[in-house]
């Protein structure tokens, strides 16, 4: 039995450090409200209390803490993206989460695993293609491979020509990597609230009031806030708080599912993606498979499962791992995806001053989380754009300036 266990039984107190302090009373104004209590939140949250010194903050969530898309992914972390600026951007992200365990005092459970997306096309071999030299020429790791690498790399794949759709070869992305993303949460949680962040969990946000074009306080279920400035950070419900501020986005919200298989002993080690068959799998640390696909096909504000979904996902990932058709699905489950029409997010101004946006991230957001938090604080403590983020700027659509990365979003991970 481990010590610990041990301490907890004997002990007459609690003998473990507390998570978080208990909860505060919501005061009447802040200096910022953060409307969001997952990941990205959280983390302009921390790096404005750590990085900034701005600890009059409070974070808005509805439910409880992540309980959003944070706890309705997948957890890959990758930057093997298809435009310069969205390289950049996961590059520095990728970079922050390799050194997040130790910064927190808190294991995330970072593992690099390396990312395969395979090409059963010609038209996908060069895509992959295409991104490699993107992303060398920008220092990322990745490059194109062909079937007896693949097979070198991943044994356990089919790479039998005899298929459907064989493979040809695949983009692989050696910093590629998943993490817990719920223990990502926590950790920026935690480090806000040490540092006198303020978190309030069961408090949704009913309206947005402004005074002269400018956001003078936030209304909520528990009572109204005034406030300096505000980041919206919601996820799939970002039309909609947007809508309560008094503007539009260019945002679809789609229903993306994903499921787990019962846990067994370690047997894949990189991160298999394959877009043609609208497919992607990693191995958790707990022997789990973790599958999903693209976003469903229709609008809607809703997390629920389908058996369509699990049935059209098995029948795709069966052609690349036939031995697992034995497996049993131990549990199934769907987040809300807020899709552009770039497929790349919106990030900073919005028509109304000191409100300030992070939307638009469809099925990548969770990989963001670290870079998010840090510009958008730098965002709000210096009250101007940084670089990083000025390609993401709502006003792009309005300028006709797309970025253009859907070659690089392959499936919904």
């Amino acid at each position: 039995m481990p010590f610990g266990l041990l301490k907890y039984g004997l002990s007459k107190e609690y003998p473990a450090r507390r998570q978080f302090p208990a909860s505060s009373e919501m005061k009447d104004r802040y200096d910022v409200v953060i409307i969001g209590g997952g990941g990205h939140g959280l983390a302009a949250a921390y790096y404005l209390a750590k990085v900034h010194g701005i600890t009059d903050v409070a974070v808005l969530e509805k439910g409880w803490l992540a309980s959003g898309n944070t706890a309705r992914n997948t957890a890959i972390v990758r930057s093997n993206y298809l435009t310069p600026e969205g390289v950049h951007f996961y590059d520095e992200s990728v970079k922050l989460f390799e050194d997040l365990s130790n910064e927190f005092d808190f294991n995330i459970l970072y593992s690099k695993r390396g990312h395969l997306t395979l090409a059963h096309t010609d038209a996908a071999l060069r895509t992959a293609r295409w991104r490699a030299e993107v992303n060398k020429h920008l220092g990322v790791r990745s490059r194109l491979i062909y079937p007896d690498e693949i097979a070198e790399i991943c044994p356990q794949l089919n790479m039998s020509r005899d298929v459907r759709l064989p493979i040809l070869g695949a983009l692989y992305h050696e910093p590629g990597a998943i993490a817990r993303h719920d223990g990502v949460a926590w950790g920026y949680a935690r480090g806000a609230f040490e540092r006198g962040v303020h978190i309030h969990q069961q408090t949704e946000v009913t309206g947005i009031e402004t005074d002269n074009g400018k956001v003078s306080a936030v209304q909520t279920n528990r009572g109204r806030i005034k406030c300096g400035q505000v980041i919206q950070a919601v996820a799939g419900m970002s039309s909609e708080v947007a809508r309560l501020a008094g503007f539009k986005l260019p945002i679809r919200s789609i229903p993306l599912q994903a499921c787990v298989s019962e846990p067994v002993k370690r047997f894949l080690d990189p991160i298999v993606v394959s877009g043609s068959l609208h497919v992607y799998v990693s191995q958790s640390s707990r022997g789990e498979l973790v599958m999903g696909g693209s976003v469903d096909p229709y609008t809607l504000y809703q997390a629920r499962s389908t058996l369509d979904f699990k049935e059209g996902l098995m029948g795709h990932l069966l052609e690349l791992f036939p031995f697992l058709s034995q497996m049993k699905v131990l549990r199934q489950w769907g987040g809300v995806a807020d899709m552009t029409p770039d497929f790349a997010p919106v990030m900073g101004e919005t028509p109304v001053k000191n409100y300030w946006i992070d939307a638009g991230w469809g099925t990548w957001g969770f990989k963001a989380t670290p870079v998010c938090g840090k510009r958008m604080a730098e965002t709000v403590a210096s009250g101007k754009v940084p670089e990083l983020l000025q390609p993401f700027a709502l006003d792009r659509f309005d300028r006709f300036e797309q970025l253009g990365e859907k070659g690089a979003a392959s499936v919904g991970h």
